[in-house]
C-alpha cells in the first residue's frame, strides 16, 4: 500500500498550518519554503484542501491559508480522504475489472473484497481517531502515541 505524493505533502502542508495555530494563517510561498515545494505545487494542494471544507482563503495584506477548524478538529483520515478519497471503494473498485465479461465473475462471493471493506473499515477508523493535533510533537512521542494506539488483528476461526 503506498500513499500519492499528493497525500504525503497534502498532510504535511496541514500539519505546517496546525503549528501555525488556529487561526493563523500562513501563505503558499511560506508553505512552499517550509516544504522544499515549489509555489505551483502548494497552489495545487490548497486548491484541494480549500475545496475539501479543511482550509479557507483568506485575502487581503495578512491573508493566506487558515484551517477551516482547529487541528484538534480535523482528523488525518478527512485530510487524506479529501486529497485522494478512501483507501478503498467497492464501488470503484468492483466496476472496474481486466475480465472479458460485463461484470466481474466474483460479483457475488468476493471474499477479497470483504478483507479490502474490512481493512477500509480499520484503516479509516484509525485515522479518524488520529488528529492533526496529535501530529504536532516530537517524532520519539510519536512513537510512544503510536505504539499505545495499536491493536493486534483477530484471527478468524478456522473452519473444521
Amino acid at each position: 500500500m503506498k500513499f500519492s505524493a499528493i497525500d504525503e505533502y497534502g498532510l504535511r502542508c496541514m500539519l505546517q498550518m496546525a503549528r501555525k495555530g488556529y487561526p493563523g494563517t500562513m501563505t503558499i510561498v511560506e508553505l512552499a519554503q517550509k516544504e522544499a515545494l515549489t509555489p505551483a505545487y502548494v497552489g495545487k494542494l490548497m486548491t484541494i484542501l480549500r475545496k475539501g471544507g479543511l482550509v479557507q482563503s483568506i485575502r487581503g495584506q495578512a491573508g493566506g491559508y487558515q484551517l477551516a477548524r482547529p487541528a484538534k478538529e480535523i482528523s488525518v483520515n478527512e485530510v487524506l480522504e479529501a486529497l485522494g478519497g478512501k483507501f478503498y471503494s467497492r464501488d470503484e473498485s468492483c466496476s472496474k475489472f481486466p475480465g472479458q465479461h460485463e461484470a466481474c465473475v466474483h460479483s457475488v462471493d468476493c471474499s477479497i473484497r470483504s478483507l479490502w471493506t474490512g481493512l477500509e473499515r480499520v484503516i479509516s477508523g484509525y485515522l479518524s481517531k488520529s488528529k492533526l493535533s496529535d501530529l504536532v510533537i516530537p517524532e520519539p512521542d510519536m512513537e510512544k502515541w503510536l505504539k499505545a494506539q495499536v491493536a493486534g488483528p483477530v484471527p478468524l476461526k478456522e473452519k473444521a
